[in-house]
């Protein structure tokens, strides 16, 4: 059984209740023939956006502006390298609700073996893009995610 592991909380892969498939492009590699490093927070990044547009939290075409979460940290475990044309899904989950931040946990993984290719974490300030300050979690964002993750 794998664990996603980062900002103090063990996750297990099991426990994750949204996945989805990555497109490994030919422009993600590095002269290695792997996923360059970097693009594992832009992975990470497509599930966190395809999580809120799952919870009804955000919308395809909608303004950035309007998302109000910023990455004020990110963590990535790297496990095992990933390479063009490997069938990859990666699973996103909220671990914590705070009151102005929230902590995701990732999982990167083979889909063909199920073995984990890497694990991480973010945590996300919500922020209001126009008045340039954080704010707090709005209650629909809490109760959809408490509903969704089933958090405490």
């Amino acid at each position: 059984m794998c664990f996603c592991v980062g900002a103090g909380y063990n996750h297990r892969m099991t426990d994750f209740h949204f996945e989805i498939p990555i497109e490994v492009r030919y422009a993600d590699l590095d002269p290695q023939g792997h996923v360059n490093n970097a693009r594992y927070l832009t992975y990470f990044e497509h599930a966190r956006a395809n999580y809120l547009v799952k919870l009804g939290l955000f919308a395809k075409g909608q303004s950035f502006l309007d998302l109000g979460v910023i990455v004020a940290d990110a963590q990535v475990t790297f496990v095992a390298p990933i390479f063009w044309g490997m069938d990859v899904r990666i699973a996103a989950g909220v671990t914590r609700l705070g009151n102005k931040s929230m902590s995701m946990a990732y999982s990167i993984r083979d889909a063909a073996s199920g073995q984990v290719l890497a694990t991480g974490s973010t945590t996300l300030v919500t922020f209001d893009y126009h008045q340039e300050r954080s704010i707090p979690i709005p209650d629909t964002w809490r109760e959809k995610i408490t509903e969704f993750e089933g958090l405490k």
